[in-house]
């Protein structure tokens, strides 16, 4: 909650960042902590447990593009420690003296000087007590449902906007200045020129962001957006090539998938419900942390439909896109959890982009 809390103020501020849940694999994020505690319920998927995702982690850290947060979970194992090597500073967040000592411990071993240091405790009040040159308090109500508030939390939320500001300035000029096609689009900026909040996109802008730009051009795009929005700008670029910027590895061609039945041993994974509001296909990612290097094993699990078809998972944004732009079908719809519903990304007549469907999984 802590980490999804900063990540919000940051946002808010537009302060270049990106926030990386590199605890063990259970599929939260910002979805399990925004939307409705039944749609969780269902939606929630435990990833196979491998140690194949550690040294991508360590990699994708150690080769980041923009500032990160990386949250390593309360419970580490000896071997998912060694992430902390490829960070730099450490926020201290803990509930007693003992769960401290360890913590910190942790931090001496592997150099990465103190930032914050707060106790958590689920009921009491908020309190600082010390700015310099650690910022020390205590932090209360930190569950699900809830953000972070209070002097401590605005405090550290001030020191991390400062620091983040001064080592990416510039960054994003250079990275737009290098992107591989020459219609480069900022997303926060295209958002406030719609009059839209580029932290809360909404599917009715759809169909306008779509009129601004050429059909079937390349496209480069840069910023955070959700899911749908990422999708149906991808899908819209076909058959031009679209690049999208990861804040781990910097500019990605979404890859062109092939069609068909994947093997047991591939890293995506589907199945296919038949609703009446369409053809949902369910993909995983069974080990849940999927390395750039291996689209080439990649399958979409479905070429054609007469039906529209609605696509369900957690992915990473390149691979929605490669997803939605592999399908054929008179609609395509991604589901967002937040909505509760699906949005039209690839529209037809009765089913036009930006549409928001109400579906039930």
């Amino acid at each position: 909650m802590l980490a999804y809390s900063l990540t919000r103020a940051l946002r808010e501020r537009e302060i270049p960042h990106y926030l990386l849940r590199a605890y063990p694999p259970d599929y939260e994020g910002d979805w399990f902590l925004a939307s409705e505690p039944e749609t969780v319920r269902h939606l929630r998927f435990k990833g196979l447990p491998s140690a194949a995702w550690l040294p991508l982690l360590q990699r994708d850290i150690a080769a980041r593009h923009l500032p990160l947060l990386v949250d390593v979970g309360g419970l580490p194992t000896p071997e998912q420690e060694t992430l902390l090597a490829a960070c730099t500073h450490g926020i201290l967040l803990t509930p007693d003296p003992a769960s401290r000592a360890l913590w910190a411990e942790r931090f001496t071993r592997y150099q990465l000087p103190v930032l914050a240091d707060i106790t958590s405790e689920l009921h009491g009040s908020q309190h600082l007590a010390a700015r310099a040159p650690v910022l020390r308090g205590t932090l209360a109500g930190l569950e699900r449902g809830q953000v972070a508030q209070g002097p401590l939390f605005a405090a550290l939320v001030e020191r991390l906007a400062a620091w983040f500001i001064q080592v990416t300035q510039g960054l994003p000029r250079q990275h737009l200045a290098a992107a591989p096609a020459e219609l480069a689009l900022d997303l926060p900026a295209l958002a406030r020129q719609l009059g839209q909040d580029p932290q809360q996109w909404q599917p009715a802008a759809l169909p306008e962001v779509l009129d601004y730009l050429p059909q079937g051009q390349p496209l480069a795009l840069y910023g955070r957006g959700p899911n749908w929005l990422i999708a149906a700008l991808a899908r819209y670029t076909r058959p031009a090539p679209c690049y999208l910027f990861d804040a781990r590895m910097g500019w990605l061609e979404v890859p062109a998938l092939p069609v068909g039945p994947a093997l047991a041993t591939s890293p995506l994974q589907g199945q296919v419900e038949q609703l009446p509001q369409g053809d949902v296909w369910r993909v995983q990612l069974p080990t849940t942390y999927l390395d750039w290097t291996e689209r080439t094993q990649l399958h979409a699990p479905v070429g054609e439909s007469t039906a529209g078809v609605i696509f369900s998972g957690k992915l990473p944004q390149w691979l929605w896109a490669a997803l939605v732009r592999a399908v054929s079908a008179p609609w395509v719809a991604v589901y967002q959890p937040q909505l509760a519903g699906a949005v039209v990304v690839q529209g037809c007549t009765g089913h036009p982009p930006g549409t928001v469907l109400s579906v039930t999984l």
